[in-house]
């Protein structure tokens, strides 16, 4: 029995309805077809820490977050956690198995009380030949998800984990915001694990940078970038 299985599942048109309708490959369909595949999802509900799928499990649905967050990682043949990626209300993951019979490679892990929307493959694999749009956005989804993934291993084997640092705080900035202001998305130890590195080392480094006047801990998650440009170089 699966993780999804162990749980009640919450069969409300409202809850399905506002998860559907989150979700960027399905946001863009008009009331009738989300109705469609309102009628096809179901919600489940994990608690922190509850793992949603685990590697070696079948990949049969696609999972789209709901409420809380969700975090993506690997274990190493050392069994240290590789973290892949977080995911936030609109984001999915399982979408692998649309295409092919396989067993996911990760483990999904709730971060908080979340809520997820499950649409088995059979019943999508439907959905994306009705409505080929979908299809579209879940390619450019893939796209993306590979570039990050080739950019974060390019990093780990040619960038200094205090460069991996710099880039990582420079790619979080909102351009919007003159002051520069960086909130991190993930725990010390969630983005040591995502940058290859220790939370030891990630503290170490913060509080080297901010000596350099590159930087400034503001709190736990919030950084002030001083010097951008020179961040850059380091």
């Amino acid at each position: 029995m699966t993780s999804i299985e162990k749980h009640n599942h919450d069969h409300s048109l409202e809850s399905h309805k506002a998860c559907v309708s989150l979700v960027p490959i399905f946001k863009h369909l008009d009331e009738e077809q989300l109705d469609e595949i309102m009628a096809a999802t179901r919600s489940v509900s994990f608690e922190k820490g509850e793992i949603i799928y685990r590697e070696g499990d079948e990949a049969d649905s696609l999972y789209i977050i709901h409420k809380g967050k969700v975090r993506i990682y690997r274990l190493t043949e050392a069994g240290k956690e590789q973290l892949v990626r977080l995911l936030n209300p609109g984001d999915f993951t399982g979408e692998t198995a649309l295409f092919t019979d396989s067993v996911h490679e990760s483990y999904a892990e709730a971060m908080m009380e979340t809520k997820v929307c499950v649409i088995q493959r059979s019943v999508l694999q439907g959905f994306l030949l009705k409505f080929p749009s979908i299809s579209l956005k879940i390619l450019q989804e893939f796209s993306n998800r590979l570039n990050t993934s080739e950019t974060q291993t390019t990093r780990f084997s040619s960038e200094t984990v205090e460069t991996r640092i710099a880039l990582f705080l420079t790619e979080q900035m909102d351009q919007k915001n003159d002051r520069n202001i960086v909130y991190l998305p993930m725990s010390k130890k969630d983005l040591a694990s995502y940058l290859g590195t220790t939370p030891e080392t990630i503290s170490r480094k913060f509080a080297e940078l901010e000596a350099k006047g590159l930087i400034r801990q503001k709190s736990t998650r919030q950084i002030e970038i001083l010097e951008v440009d020179e961040l850059l170089l380091v």
